[in-house]
């Protein structure tokens, strides 16, 4: 059976940014989309527009000074316009290690991501790691 169009969409959006591949990522996503962050550390917060997400997405491998690593576990879609991908995510950040579950779902019109809701396992190791 072949995989649902979102998840193709969500799939190429990880690997993209394992390669740290900037140009596929923002063909993924409209000029306008969102990522949202949680936590209180400096790199929580809404990301808005195409611009300052991947922003964002270079800060973050900038911090861990490129150890940044992000395997993605599963993705569930609905078939109208939701996705959601579980995934680990490890880093290295300052003499501090993170290795984290956490997911995002997405909100995808047509063929581009239009919103990012980021979701963690444990907000206040991911703000111990980020600050």
């Amino acid at each position: 059976m072949a995989e649902h169009p979102h998840a193709q969409l969500v799939r190429k959006g990880y690997e993209a940014f394992s390669r740290g591949d900037m140009d596929t990522l923002r063909s993924l996503m409209t000029a306008d989309a969102t990522h949202h962050v949680p936590g209180s550390h400096p790199l929580s917060g809404d990301f808005k527009g195409v611009d300052a997400t991947l922003d964002m997405y270079r800060r973050l491998f900038e911090e861990t000074a490129g150890t940044l690593r992000v395997e993605l576990r599963s993705i569930l879609v609905d078939g109208r316009g939701h996705a959601v991908s579980v995934h680990r995510f490890t880093g290295d950040r300052n003499g501090k290690h993170i290795d984290e579950t956490g997911g995002i779902v997405f909100r995808i019109v047509g063929d581009k991501i239009t919103d990012l809701d980021e979701c963690v396992e444990d907000i206040d190791v991911g703000n111990e790691f980020w600050s």
